[in-house]
């Protein structure tokens, strides 16, 4: 394998939860008077971290989020996990295999740590990620596209970018990850291929990671 560190985005990659978190978002800041289609939190949301929707929504509108949007945003979406979330296909396969293999992974989220565990508690992907695997926007000052979050999962697995492959499921992280210096790998499952047009290789489904891994 030409990789020392494979570094997986987490919503949309291995939990299934861009549709349910973007339904969500779409019809919350619809309720709060920004009329948001799930089109368009898809094209305008996914893969950020909520200092980014906060951020968009004042530069679009001149107004605030309230200041209790994310706990509310994030009990309904966790409310929804519990009832609907699912692995994606294939990901249980893909950590099996590389877990065999010895081949070092981690999840690099724009998602809060509560959220990245809520998921894999409830899919049961826990079992593949101990604290020392899990790395959230939370813990550096700035979310994707900036490359800071890839760069400080790297520096604490032990890994040069440059022997690092992300694989990434949405614009904003593909941008991070070559800012990182690191390859990318497109997951096309949600996102069309000309909106990952930046990354290394694009695939459609995650039975194909490992053979791509070489």
């Amino acid at each position: 394998m030409r990789y020392d560190l494979v570094i997986f985005d987490n919503d949309g990659v291995l939990v299934d939860s861009e549709p349910i978190s973007n339904r969500l978002l779409a019809a919350y800041l619809t309720e709060l008077g920004h009329p948001t289609s799930y089109e368009d939190s898809i094209r305008d949301y996914m893969g950020s971290a909520m200092h980014r929707i906060h951020d968009l929504v004042q530069e679009r509108t001149g107004r605030r989020l309230p200041t209790d949007f994310d706990d509310v945003f994030h009990a309904r979406v966790f409310a929804a996990f519990e009832r609907e979330l699912r692995p994606v296909a294939g990901a249980v396969e893909v950590l099996e295999k590389l877990a065999t293999n010895g081949v070092p992974y981690c999840v690099a989220s724009s998602g809060s740590h509560e959220r990245i565990r809520v998921g894999h508690r409830t899919t049961g992907l826990d079992r593949w990620f101990d604290d020392s695997r899990i790395f959230s926007s939370q813990d550096v000052g700035r979310g994707k596209p900036a490359p800071d979050l890839f760069l400080y999962a790297a520096e604490r697995m032990g890994v040069a970018p440059q022997k690092c492959v992300v694989v990434e499921d949405s614009p904003l992280g593909v941008q991070a990850a070559g800012a990182a210096g690191m390859d990318v790998y497109g997951f096309t499952a949600m996102t069309p291929a000309a909106r990952l047009a930046g990354a290394t290789q694009l695939f459609s489904d995650l039975g194909e990671l490992p053979d791509l891994l070489g």
